[in-house]
């Protein structure tokens, strides 16, 4: 990442639109790979900002990219990673990952979860440098899912 002024906050009620339209504008790219929108684009982010926690990163105060997550009972599960297509290959994809791997850490978790589109190479390329592992994938008619897990150490 740049030298730019970064600051990460948790999202609140008010945040909703803005967190929805970066979530658009990111996987926007997937459309024409997949045929359709991807779930994240379709999702209710009134709700999601409430229910979930969904931690903004913004440089120079605008809003850069987010990471979403739930616990589970036994691990934090990441539900969205989504970093506007201005910041694509900056590093703000690791950074918010790495932030979630923290969440897990400091919440006494000793795994995290992710799951993304088979089509979506690029992703699943970076989970897996970054240490994921593919635990299995499932066919459904919205394609194939990747489902990856990562210890993280306390």
């Amino acid at each position: 990442m740049s030298s730019s002024l970064f600051t990460l906050r948790r999202a609140v009620a008010a945040d909703a639109t803005a967190v929805r339209a970066l979530t658009r504008a990111a996987y926007a790219k997937w459309v024409p790979v997949i045929g359709r929108e991807p779930k994240p684009m379709t999702a209710n982010y009134d709700t999601a900002v409430r229910l979930h926690r969904i931690d903004l990163a913004h440089v120079d105060g605008e809003l850069a990219g987010l990471i979403e997550t739930i616990d589970r009972s036994d691990h934090l599960l990441i539900e969205n990673v989504a970093v506007a297509p201005s910041r694509h290959g900056q590093g703000f994809g690791r950074t918010l990952l790495a932030h979630a791997e923290a969440v897990a850490r400091a919440a006494g978790y000793r795994e995290v979860r992710l799951y993304t589109n088979q089509k979506f190479a690029a992703n699943v390329k970076l989970y897996l440098a970054l240490g994921y592992r593919i635990d299995r994938e499932e066919e459904s008619e919205l394609g194939v899912t990747v489902y990856m897990s990562k210890t993280v150490r306390a």
